[in-house]
């Protein structure tokens, strides 16, 4: 989760419809939805047809270009709840649901925000917290784009949804269905608890896996297995007790042969 920040940028007004239980505000280029959707309250989305200033975990910059899923969504939270803690991973599972019910194939999970097919990365999450009690979700999906045209280090290293299903649909249906998904998950967080779906997620990782994790500097490795209720990364190395790491404490992961 990152800290609060400011959206200053002016943006123009949005088209609003209504979607089932969301209220989606959709623009045709803003700055960041999560920047955006942080000045909304819970059970508002943002969906924008490109951003100029999409970010990452720990503000890496996200390439945004046209014909891809740009979409935040509201959420209300209880901080110190359990659900709290796992929603990350139930949002990712959330993601993987849609797009598995409309004949997409070979997802999986990579922790803690990733969306893959082998090893070609489809979407990325990013959780932001702006007050106490409301996060902000942010999802990008590749659906038409062609993020290696505006990086070329993304060549070969991303797919997109319309190679995965045809035809895909349009991006506010898109948004409709995802939106739809995060509601029911969340509301099985809240009802149910995390235990309601660790299993469910942790079939998504592919798990065990061979990883690489720095820690700010620090690198270990290891084989990771899954996650516990509270979202945290579990390592396992032979002849040694488990160890649990938390999302920031993990700065990259790789997963290594």
């Amino acid at each position: 989760m990152n800290p609060v920040e400011n959206n200053t940028s002016v943006v123009p007004p949005p088209h609003i419809r209504a979607l089932g239980d969301w209220t989606l505000h959709e623009y045709a280029v803003c700055t960041s939805t999560n920047l955006v959707a942080a000045q909304l309250p819970a059970w508002t989305a943002v969906r924008s047809d490109t951003q100029t200033k999409g970010r990452g975990r720990f503000d890496r910059s996200w390439v945004s270009d046209e014909g891809g899923l740009w979409l935040s969504a509201v959420l209300p939270i209880r901080p110190k709840s359990a659900a709290w803690a796992f929603l990350p991973v139930a949002i990712g599972y959330a993601v993987c649901q849609t797009l598995e019910s409309l004949g997409a194939q070979d997802l999986r999970l990579r922790w803690p925000n990733d969306v893959l097919v082998g090893r070609r990365k489809l979407a990325g999450l990013l959780l932001d917290q702006f007050s106490p009690d409301l996060v902000v979700a942010g999802i990008g999906i590749n659906v038409f784009n062609n993020p290696e045209n505006r990086d070329d280090s993304l060549a070969g290293q991303t797919t997109r949804l319309t190679e995965l299903i045809a035809p895909a649909p349009g991006l506010t249906e898109l948004a409709a269905h995802i939106l739809r998904a995060v509601r029911t998950v969340s509301g099985q967080l809240e009802s149910h608890g995390p235990e309601f779906l660790v299993n469910s997620v942790n079939a998504l990782w592919h798990a065990p896996r061979r990883v690489r994790l720095d820690l700010d500097g620090t690198v270990v490795e290891g084989e990771f297995v899954g996650v516990d209720a509270r979202g945290r990364l579990e390592l396992r190395q032979p002849g040694e007790p488990p160890r649990y790491f938390e999302p920031h404490q993990v700065r990259c992961l790789r997963e290594t042969p």
